[in-house]
């Protein structure tokens, strides 16, 4: 079994000190920082873009792990690496040629990751499974944070388990959308190695981080 890792989403921080914010998700044990990019046009929120993400590059060194939700995705994946972004996950719907911008991504020398919406069906990713390294599968309509967790998506996480293990091929599964405490634990045995959660990282137990990563990780 995969090691479990904990991806905090920055979207829940307090934004009017992020770099603050990010050190402590690195000081609290985070294993990487999620950063949900949003056009309000792909999804109906309006969030951060390259110029944030280059200057919150300096306050830890753990890798950024970013999601586009912005359509038309393919000319704007440069300006992301380039940027800082580590791992940079689109939406097959997002753009014109999946495949070309997953080559894109592996050009620049990133991680690729491709996310499903809870309506989006896996035979979108049929087949370029063994071309990527994570699947993000959303939990909740995406655009705004703090949302309650839609536990049907769970059978697509077992699902890509079977896949992964009867191709042999090997990716990371994360998960994203209302995981608290109540149901890391469903996510983690369905097959989910990666949890992103906002909501209970910053606020639950009086925004004790390092205690809220080690309950996710069911330490």
């Amino acid at each position: 079994m995969k090691k479990i890792q904990i991806s905090p989403s920055i979207l829940s921080a307090d934004f009017s000190q992020l770099g603050a914010e990010i050190k402590r998700l690195e000081d609290g044990g985070a294993d990487m920082i999620h950063v949900d990019v949003m056009d309000g046009h792909f999804v109906p929120n309006l969030t951060i873009g390259p110029p944030v993400i280059k200057a919150l590059k300096k306050y830890c060194s753990l890798q950024f792990d970013v999601h586009l939700m912005i359509s038309p995705v393919h000319k704007y994946i440069e300006a992301y690496a380039e940027a800082g972004a580590d791992i940079i996950t689109i939406h097959p719907e997002a753009t014109d040629n999946l495949k070309e911008s997953i080559l894109k991504i592996k050009s620049l020398n990133k991680k690729v990751g491709v996310s499903l919406n809870p309506e989006s069906k896996i035979d979108l990713l049929k087949n370029i499974l063994d071309q990527i390294d994570l699947v993000l599968i959303m939990s909740v309509n995406p655009g705004f944070g703090g949302q309650k967790f839609m536990p049907e998506v769970l059978e697509k996480i077992k699902e890509l388990k079977k896949i992964q293990a009867k191709n042999n091929i090997n990716f990371d599964i994360e998960i994203d959308g209302g995981i608290n405490f109540d149901n890391c634990q469903l996510a983690i045995e369905a097959g989910a190695n990666i949890l992103v959660s906002g909501t209970t990282i910053f606020k639950s137990n009086d925004g004790d981080i390092k205690k809220n990563i080690n309950l996710l990780k069911l330490k």
